[in-house]
């Protein structure tokens, strides 16, 4: 029996959402639906897709709405993500928010809450110029890195208030060692009665 969840975990690049979304979704017996992660499969596997995508990432810029969105409900209506999941990377604007609300709605669903990993840009900075030496990103230049972290200040900021006026959004911490920021956010859910099962 898994427990029922369905989150969102927001927060900028470098924040670390990817492997705490992993961890938090692992928890709970759901999968975790990361458009970063649906990209890259399709880059690495030559398709079509991957190609578009290939070519927006590197000038820095967002693969567009209407894409990704596509690609989002198609995932959600897979069977393992029937009693929850965790969405990284969507909704990542306010237009966003209204296609998942729809989709959403026409289930009799809603999110169960928003999980904030805050972090300072500085940080976020630091940590994504070591990954990119780590990993060889061609997408983490200072340039696109700076570039993207305005992108997130802008349009996702915009997605915590609509989120906040509904009061699902926790603020975590986001510094401090993996093992700490997890148990910020299991303490978090837990208070909001999403327990694990048994």
């Amino acid at each position: 029996m898994t427990a029922s969840a369905r989150l969102l975990i927001v927060g900028p690049q470098g924040s670390g959402k990817g492997t705490q979304g992993v961890r938090i979704a692992s928890a709970f017996g759901i999968p975790v639906v990361s458009t970063g992660d649906m990209f890259r499969a399709n880059i690495k596997g030559g398709t079509e897709l991957g190609q578009q995508v290939t070519a927006i990432l590197d000038r820095g810029d967002l693969v567009p709405d209407e894409l990704t969105g596509e690609i989002v409900r198609d995932r959600l209506s897979q069977d393992d993500a029937a009693n929850g999941f965790l969405l990284d990377g969507y909704p990542r604007n306010a237009a966003q928010v209204g296609h998942l609300d729809e989709f959403l709605t026409a289930r009799g669903e809603a999110l169960d809450a928003v999980i904030l990993l805050d972090v300072p840009r500085e940080e976020s900075i630091a940590r994504l110029k070591l990954r990119a030496d780590e990993q060889g990103r061609s997408d983490d230049t200072e340039e696109a890195i700076a570039h993207r972290l305005d992108i997130y200040e802008n349009e996702t900021a915009p997605i915590l208030a609509v989120y906040g006026e509904r009061g699902i959004v926790d603020s975590i911490d986001g510094v401090g060692s993996l093992d700490e920021i997890t148990e910020r956010i299991m303490s978090a859910l837990s208070a909001r009665g999403l327990t694990l099962a048994a």
